[in-house]
């Protein structure tokens, strides 16, 4: 082997490898869609007097979470960024909110978040488990 040949390869060993590179946790869809499933039944709660959220559930499970994303190589930082970002908050209310429209609630009708979040208890939706009747 030529020494240009051994030198390129030693600098190719050095250099990450393409596994460590890792999405925007936006993309982590195991742990953005919980996100969104416990926003979602937040603002359920929030709007329909008849239903709370199961508040303990959904920290236990967002520190679960947290600790998924540090064994995914995310630090404390990278999580506070992603949770913080005023750009991602924007794109998870837009979300919600046409999960919310698409299935007729309405924030003139306070009672359509009330048929909304028991249909999703009955289910037992991703989304029902973080919602209780009162």
């Amino acid at each position: 082997m030529s020494v240009a040949k051994s030198l390129s390869l030693a600098v190719l060993l050095t250099l990450p490898v393409a596994a460590e590179a890792k999405p925007p946790l936006r993309d982590v869809q195991e742990i953005d869609n919980e996100l969104y499933y416990i926003a979602i039944a937040n603002e359920i709660s929030e709007y329909c007097p008849s239903i709370s959220g199961r508040r303990l559930k959904a920290i236990n499970v967002m520190w679960g979470l947290r600790s998924k994303a540090h064994k995914l190589g995310y630090s404390d930082k990278e999580i506070r960024a992603y949770v913080e970002s005023d750009a991602e908050k924007d794109r998870m209310r837009a979300k919600g909110e046409a999960y919310l429209a698409q299935n007729g609630v309405s924030y003139d009708a306070p009672n359509s978040f009330c048929a909304l979040g028991k249909s999703e208890i009955q289910r037992n939706s991703a989304i029902g488990v973080y919602l209780r009747s009162n």
